[in-house]
């Protein structure tokens, strides 16, 4: 990446998706494969069981969540909403770990493909607006000014060192 591209990522800040993964494009072709001997066979006026891959295909291709450092775009099949961190209130966590936006006239709205392990990453792309609730990173991570990665050594010390703590803390008989 050269300095030009290097200082337009700056100016955007954090970004992450949370969708669906990639491989359910293999799932989705198998079942197209399995529909194809009964929708094209003997018994004719059954091609509509083409309509289930397309469904799933539309499905995995729409269903996602985009956090930005002005805020959130929820995209769902058939809507899309962006959210900016100001109008939050906080964030709910279901019993299944699913997490919902809650914002300020107490309405909820369900993030997909957002899950409780997701928290950190929130906490980062939001700078400090969305709190990380597990205790992984410090105010000094959360801040985008105060921790500028530029460089893949550095990435690779900041990655390695919570697994180093988290080893020390964990470990039996010590």
């Amino acid at each position: 990446m050269d300095g030009k591209e290097q200082d337009q990522s700056v100016d955007e800040g954090r970004k992450a998706v949370f969708k669906i993964p990639s491989t359910a494009y293999l799932a989705i072709g198998l079942l197209t494969v399995c529909v194809t001997p009964i929708a094209l066979g003997e018994i004719g006026g059954l091609q509509w069981l083409y309509v289930f891959p397309i469904g799933l295909f539309v499905f995995v291709a729409r269903w996602r969540t985009v956090a930005t450092k002005q805020g959130l775009a929820v995209r769902t099949v058939f809507g899309h909403r962006e959210l900016p961190w100001s109008s939050l209130k906080g964030l709910a966590i279901t019993g299944k770990s699913r997490v919902r936006a809650v914002l300020r006239d107490d309405t909820q709205i369900s993030l997909p493909t957002v899950r409780t392990r997701h928290l950190p990453v929130l906490a980062l792309v939001s700078e400090g607006v969305v709190k990380d609730p597990s205790g992984q990173l410090g105010d000094e991570d959360v801040k985008a000014g105060k921790t500028n990665r530029t460089t893949p050594e550095s990435d690779a010390d900041a990655a390695a060192a919570p697994q180093e703590t988290a080893g020390s803390e964990t470990k039996p008989g010590e």
